[in-house]
């Protein structure tokens, strides 16, 4: 899993916790502790998944655009990570019936552990983890 969906998260429910109001890629990167730019590349992915729109110039910004209800985390990771637990086989001995096998056998694993991911993710939306910050 790769950091685009946890920073997509953070950004989500940063932009939940204030639903009227612009934020900018700058405070939403001040409050993830990385890079403005690296943030501009989720907060893009997100805008073009219709999650969030912008406005250019003072007093803009990003809002959220759907109901966090509805946005649930597997629909985010399949956005920003999909296929990330696929395994990374180097080339194997074709002649070798362990070679030759092998990187079949290790994808359908891990594609059913992504499904099974998929199923426990889609539990839990943006609200249910603005509900849990808003509980420490």
């Amino acid at each position: 899993m790769n950091s685009d969906f946890t920073l997509a998260i953070h950004s989500l429910t940063l932009l939940a916790q204030q639903p009227d109001k612009m934020s900018s890629s700058d405070a939403i990167a001040e409050s993830a502790c990385v890079h403005p730019v690296r943030i501009r590349k989720v907060l893009s992915l997100l805008k073009k998944h219709g999650y969030i729109t912008s406005k250019e110039g003072t007093g803009g910004g990003f809002i959220f655009t759907l109901h966090p209800e509805d946005v649930n985390l597997w629909d985010l990771y399949k956005v920003t990570s999909e296929g990330a637990l696929q395994p990374k086989c180097p080339d194997s001995n074709e002649t070798c019936i362990v070679g030759a096998n092998m990187q079949t056998i290790l994808f359908n694993i891990f594609l059913g552990a992504e499904e099974h991911m998929g199923e426990y993710l889609r539990k839990y939306t943006i609200k249910t983890i603005v509900d849990f910050v808003n509980q420490t």
